[in-house]
């Protein structure tokens, strides 16, 4: 699905909550988080990425679909020797479900992108060593 203005509106309207050693933190795109920044350097992590397997292509599904892909995605981490921390995506619009998410530290932009592309999403949050998550969209990935 090509990127829109409407989508790109609707994932700058969401908290992205990680859970991480040491605290929880609320992410906004284009904002700085001080404490993210701080924890990256910490962790040794000179970048991260927040990926969800959740509603493909912006597209409600299933829960139990739902939760059957996030969990390959997590095992798809795990064997690709990615740690991933729960984190959760939280629509400013109700109307939309929370969605279950992987914050991954030390992941470089292109394998994060084509991982996420696996899973039929069109973005992810990715960010540096400076803790500020910017949107990536996966049209953009060079193949």
């Amino acid at each position: 699905m090509a990127k829109t203005s409407e989508l790109e509106a609707a994932y700058r309207a969401t908290t992205y909550r990680v859970f991480l050693p040491g605290g929880q933190f609320e992410l906004r795109i284009d904002s700085a988080s001080p404490g993210l920044a701080d924890w990256l350097e910490t962790a040794g992590a000179p970048s991260f990425a927040i990926i969800t397997a959740c509603n493909p292509g912006s597209e409600r599904s299933d829960p139990a679909k739902n939760a059957e892909r996030q969990s390959a995605l997590e095992c798809d981490l795990l064997e690709g020797n990615y740690e991933p921390y729960a984190a959760e995506n939280v629509p400013d619009d109700a109307a939309w479900p929370d969605e279950e998410s992987c914050f991954i530290p030390d992941i470089a932009l292109v394998d994060a992108l084509a991982l996420a592309e696996d899973y039929g999403q069109n973005a992810i949050v990715w960010g540096g060593a400076d803790g500020i998550p910017r949107l990536a969209w996966i049209e953009d990935c060079e193949k």
